[in-house]
């Protein structure tokens, strides 16, 4: 399980990444639009670039939302059950969101092949790195929806998400 603890963290950290690079590209390229429109017009790429970089945003960003409790949740009613009842439905909901996004990637694997075909309009990239947005969104959530599954059948968590734990 030790393994199991340090592929999780190696995976945090490669998302952070990402959504860090994911950000500063956002900021330099917005950067760039405001500055460029207040002397005149701004590049056209930069609202495409915009765009991509926020794609990218969410797709390394969804993996660490499951984690820490900040992707969309509502539990009021599921924390407030006795005491079984809430673990079981964190378990059977992490589960399904892992069953959800495996039976998606295949799908989203044909989306970002598609793309191979296309280019973008300013920027003229191929638009297989774009859609490729879609399907590392999945995986991510896949996996981090995995890690919680094998976590809590293992009992190394409870399945709440680390920003629920710090609060409790």
């Amino acid at each position: 399980m030790q393994a199991l603890a340090r592929l999780t963290n190696l995976l945090s950290a490669i998302c952070k990444v990402g959504v860090g690079l994911s950000f500063a590209t956002l900021i330099a390229v917005v950067l760039i639009q405001v500055v460029g429109r207040t002397v005149g017009s701004s590049p056209v790429w930069t609202e495409e670039l915009t765009r991509f970089a926020l794609l990218y945003l969410a797709a390394f960003g969804v993996g660490l939302s499951f984690r820490s409790g900040d992707l969309v949740n509502v539990d009021v009613i599921c924390e407030n059950l006795p005491a079984p009842l809430p673990w079981l439905l964190r378990l059977i909901s992490a589960f399904l969101t892992g069953i959800l996004a495996l039976v998606l990637i295949p799908h989203a694997w044909k989306f970002t092949s598609i793309g191979k075909m296309q280019t973008s309009p300013a920027l003229g990239l191929r638009m297989d790195v774009v859609h490729f947005t879609v399907t590392l969104l999945l995986a991510m959530l896949f996996v981090f929806a995995t890690l919680r599954v094998i976590n809590m059948l293992s009992g190394r968590s409870d399945g709440l998400p680390l920003k629920a734990r710090e609060e409790s």
